[in-house]
């Protein structure tokens, strides 16, 4: 039988998690805990949620696996929170975009109650709450799986075989390489559309109601609740200092040969983006 399942602050990723556990067989028994009220009162009569939970505790006893869903700066105080509740068997995951702190504090809050091994997935939207869930969403997705070296491996394959039942395509990376990678090809375009929108709105404003499909497309995650952004940034900063540092470097060399006429820089610099754009692997 497969595990029971909590997810723990659902949001768009928690409810996504529910729906495509329940559709592809992936889970038993799923409960959910919220912290809103309203929000578990809502969720009570979703076919894809078998009970609602007043508190983390409760939402994972018995559970076989748990997902905590919350924003990166609660994982900790929520992990610390329900750890005691939890069977000895139980794995706990989560779906932070950073890895490295909070795999180290997690897995040592776990306090020999089952065990912690992370996860982020490489899914969603500008849009949030489990509102906007869908059943799909990890379908051909890249979810990184980020196991300790002292994570048992028991522990890591069960989380990857619950992933790989989403239909997701599951990365196993150190906590320290995710949170290089991420800063990437994740945070620093968030960063990028963000401050060019900032930028943008230095000027006429009647000039965005000019935009065309290039701006549309380069900035839609600039449309990201900042708040949630901001504690990502905050908790990954380092390596997405060095993105940027990266990025400004590349930025400056392209300024330099556009006020050079050095139309042969020019073009190779745009090449070159075009040739790793076209080597991005289709998504559904």
């Amino acid at each position: 039988m497969p595990d029971s399942l909590a997810i723990i602050a659902p949001g768009l990723l928690g409810g996504s998690v529910a729906m495509a556990a329940r559709r592809f067989g992936a889970a038993g028994r799923i409960t959910i805990w919220a912290r809103r009220h309203e929000v578990l009162l809502k969720l009570r009569g979703q076919p894809w949620c078998d009970a609602v939970a007043t508190t983390p505790e409760e939402a994972v006893q018995g559970a076989g696996i748990v997902v905590v869903c919350s924003p990166v700066d609660q994982i900790i105080p929520l992990v610390r929170q329900l750890a005691p509740a939890l069977s000895p068997e139980a794995v706990v995951t989560d779906v932070g975009s950073v890895k490295g702190e909070i795999c180290r504090q997690a897995a040592a809050a776990m306090q020999g109650r089952g065990q912690f091994v992370g996860s982020h997935p490489m899914a969603g939207s500008e849009k949030t709450g489990w509102e906007n869930a869908r059943a799909d969403l990890f379908s051909r997705r890249t979810v990184f799986v980020t196991p300790l070296p002292e994570t048992p491996t028991q522990a890591t394959g069960r989380i990857i075989g619950f992933w790989a039942a989403l239909e997701a395509d599951v990365a196993t990376v150190p906590p320290d390489a995710h949170d290089e990678i991420v800063a990437h090809i994740s945070h620093l375009p968030q960063a990028v559309a963000s401050v060019l929108c900032a930028a943008l709105a230095k000027h006429d404003h009647r000039w965005r109601n000019y935009a065309g499909g290039g701006l549309r497309d380069t900035t839609r995650i600039a449309g990201s609740d900042p708040r949630l952004w901001k504690t990502i940034l905050e908790q990954n900063r380092d390596e997405v200092l060095r993105a940027l540092r990266g990025y400004q470097d590349e930025l400056h060399a392209f300024e330099r040969a556009l006020a050079n006429r050095d139309w042969f820089e020019v073009q190779a610099v745009l090449e070159r983006g075009r040739a790793y754009r076209d080597q991005f692997r289709p998504i559904p």
